[in-house]
C-alpha cells in the first residue's frame, strides 16, 4: 500500500499467505484518501526471495494437482541437492523420496554426500545402483553400436535407466517426480531428452548455475525455513566441488560447456536482454564462444518444448511458465 506521494505506508510479508486490513482517513475535499500506517514486512534478498518463491510454486502446484508426494533422483551434485532441500520446505520431509541410483562412473564422494543430505533432512531416501539395467541395453544395442566408438549416446542410455526407475517408483506410489535440470543447462541442451528431463515438474527450470549455487548457500546460512530443516542441509562439498554430470571416467561439465562464468552472463544477454552476437561481444566476450553458445540454444528448443512445467524467476523463462 503506498499513499499519494508513493511511500509505502503497509506491505504484507512476500510467497506467504497472510490477511491484512487496509484502513484510510479522510482527506480534504479532492484530496486522495490517505491510508492508515500498518506493518511493513521487510523487504528480502535476491536469494531469499527466489527460494521461497521455488518453495510457493512447489507447494501450490503439487498440492493443487493433488499428489501426495514427490520423488526426485538424488546425485550427489548441486542441483538435485538445492531441488529436495525445496521440497522439502515445500512439502515436509514426509512426502519426499530421493533416490541414489549410482552407475559404474558414481564417485564415493556423490554416495556418501547424497546420503548424508537425505539424513539431514529426514527424507525417505533409496539406493538403486543402475549397472545392470545399463549392461542389458548395451546388450540390446550391440549389434546397432557395432563398429562406433561410444560417444554421448551411452551416456543418455544411463540418464534414461534412471528415468525408468523414477517412473516406476512414482506409478507405483502416486508420488510426482521433481526433475533437477537448471536454465544453464536447458538453454544448451545438457540434459538427456526422456531421461534427467523426464518428470512433472521442474523447480529449478529458470534458475541459472551461478544463481542455484546463491541459493544452495543461502538455505545452508539458514536456521531453518518454515520448521523445516535446519542450517547446513546441503553438504558443502556439494557446493565446493566442480560440477559433473558422471556420465563417464572423470567427467566435468566444463568439458563440454564454457565455465559457468563465462556461459550465465552470455545466456541472460541473449534470452534475458535480447542482445545480438555483436552487443554481447562488446560486452568483452570471444565471438567464437558467443556464437557457439547461441547456436546450442536454438539447436536445443525442440528438448526445451517437451520438459515439464515449473517456476519463472526471471524476466524471461522458456515454455509458458
Amino acid at each position: 500500500v503506498m499513499d499519494a506521494a508513493g511511500q509505502v505506508t503497509q506491505r504484507a510479508p512476500a510467497f506467504a499467505e497472510s490477511f491484512a486490513m487496509v484502513e484510510f482517513r479522510r482527506a480534504a475535499s479532492g484530496a486522495a484518501p490517505v491510508p492508515v500506517a500498518g506493518r511493513i514486512a521487510p523487504e528480502l534478498s535476491d536469494e531469499e526471495s527466489v527460494y521461497r518463491a521455488l518453495v510457493a510454486g512447489v507447494r501450490g502446484y503439487v498440492g493443487k494437482t493433488g499428489f501426495p508426494g514427490v520423488v526426485l533422483g538424488l546425485s550427489g551434485g548441486i542441483d538435485s541437492a538445492l531441488t529436495l532441500a525445496i521440497a522439502v520446505d515445500a512439502l515436509g520431509a514426509d512426502k519426499v523420496q530421493a533416490v541414489m541410483m549410482p552407475s559404474r562412473y558414481t564417485s564415493r564422494m556423490s554416495l556418501d554426500d547424497a546420503a548424508a543430505q537425505a539424513r539431514a533432512l529426514g527424507v525417505t531416501y533409496s539406493s538403486i545402483p543402475i549397472e545392470g539395467m545399463f549392461e542389458a541395453a548395451l546388450a540390446s544395442l550391440a549389434g546397432e553400436f557395432a563398429g562406433r566408438a561410444p560417444d554421448a549416446t551411452e551416456e543418455n542410455l544411463q540418464s534414461r535407466c534412471r528415468m525408468l526407475i523414477l517412473m516406476g517408483i512414482s506409478n507405483k506410489t502416486g508420488k510426482m517426480v521433481l526433475t533437477t535440470g537448471n536454465k544453464s543447462e536447458m538453454a544448451v541442451g545438457y540434459a538427456t531428452l526422456y531421461g534427467d528431463m523426464a518428470g512433472g515438474f521442474a523447480p529449478i527450470k529458470d534458475c541459472s548455475k551461478l544463481l542455484v549455487y546463491r541459493l544452495a548457500a543461502w538455505r545452508n546460512a539458514q536456521a531453518g525455513l518454515d520448521g523445516r530443516g535446519g542450517a547446513g542441509v546441503i553438504p558443502q562439498r556439494v557446493i565446493d566441488r566442480p560440477p559433473s554430470a558422471e556420465l563417464r571416467p572423470d567427467q566435468k561439465d566444463s568439458d563440454s560447456l564454457p565455465p559457468y562464468e563465462v556461459l550465465d552472463p552470455i545466456l541472460e544477454a541473449f534470452i534475458e536482454d535480447d542482445l545480438s552476437v555483436d552487443e554481447i561481444v562488446a560486452r568483452g566476450f570471444e565471438r567464437a564462444t558467443v556464437a557457439r553458445v547461441l547456436d546450442l540454444v536454438q539447436r536445443n528448443e525442440y528438448k526445451r518444448r517437451q520438459a515439464p512445467p515449473g517456476v519463472r524467476v526471471s524476466r524471461r523463462a522458456f515454455g509458458r511458465d
